[in-house]
């Protein structure tokens, strides 16, 4: 019973959100959309941003484990893409609040698992440094974090999966000269 009520708090919270922004949506409105009382709500969850991180966390982690592979950085943006897409106004009312800062504590997560999987792909055993690595890892996952961001701040109103798409055509093969050089490096250092 538990699960089934949580389910239904979800489930009428994000029906509200898609109807009107973060700030206009009380405990009251969803407890009305989905019959159950106050005291059953806050047996689940502390407060509306309890309840937006566990939501954000469960597609957060549904993304990472559905695309978990390095093989493609464009399926994992193209997963992240589509589930922006799906749930547009809702992301746009969550990213235009107060609880803007969970949303981008995730929307980070997701990009450095992203980059690291194709990070993981692209090193392989490379004798790189530790500290290479994660400069490396780093400037990828804020540029993707970036690119999002600008996307959001337009309202999602052009083709990132396109623009993603021509970047990676574009940078192709500079990731592995990067790894390259550092190879270089720790070899010339370790002589």
């Amino acid at each position: 019973m538990a699960s089934f009520t949580r389910e239904a708090i979800k489930k009428s919270f994000l029906k509200l959100l898609d109807e009107r922004p973060l700030m206009q949506i009380k405990v009251k409105d969803i407890v009305e959309d989905c019959g159950i009382n106050r005291n059953s709500f806050y047996y689940h969850y502390e407060d509306i941003p309890a309840l937006l991180m566990e939501i954000v966390t469960e597609d957060v982690d549904r993304i990472l484990r559905e695309h978990a592979s390095g093989d493609s950085l464009m399926d994992c943006v193209d997963a992240g893409v589509a589930f922006a897409l799906k749930n547009k106004r809702a992301i746009l009312h969550i990213y235009r609040s107060v609880e803007r800062g969970v949303y981008e504590q995730h929307l980070m997560k997701i990009c450095r698992h992203v980059v690291v999987a194709y990070a993981d792909a692209v090193f392989g055993a490379a004798p790189i440094s530790e500290e290479d690595r994660e400069t490396l890892i780093r400037f990828y996952q804020c540029e993707c974090f970036g690119q999002i961001i600008e996307w959001l701040n337009s309202a999602m109103s052009y083709d990132i999966q396109g623009q993603f798409h021509r970047l990676c055509q574009l940078r192709e093969g500079m990731l592995e000269e990067m790894v390259r050089r550092c190879t270089l490096e720790n070899g010339a250092a370790a002589q």
